[in-house]
């Protein structure tokens, strides 16, 4: 199934590096970097950061799933870790997904 189109685990299992890898490739642009996942976004002003970041924080409260954001004026990094999993879960790589769809809309 398209990650895009899953629903956030309420209780889900920590991912084994090779499905965590493996899942990486659904998700463009994205970078694994230990238990995280993260990604830069960049806009042309301020307006449009804020824009996104309230795009994302309605797809975080609808999944019930939320990410770590690092908000500038022109940037904004958004970074995922199931921290009751104690690392990444499939509900990352979900949410992830959704922003790509966001991002690319």
């Amino acid at each position: 199934m398209l990650l895009l189109l899953e629903h956030c685990s309420p209780n889900p299992e920590r991912l084994t590096s090779p499905a965590a890898e493996a899942l990486s490739e659904q998700v463009a642009d994205w970078q694994l970097g230990g238990d995280c996942l993260e990604r830069r976004f960049e806009f042309a002003d301020f307006h449009d950061t804020m824009a996104f970041v309230n795009a994302v924080a309605w797809i975080a409260h609808s999944e019930a799933h939320h990410p770590e954001l690092a908000v500038s004026f022109g940037e904004c990094r958004v970074r995922w870790s199931t921290f009751s999993a104690g690392g990444l879960t499939r509900n990352d790589f979900i949410c992830a997904a959704k922003i790509n769809a966001l991002f690319l809309a």
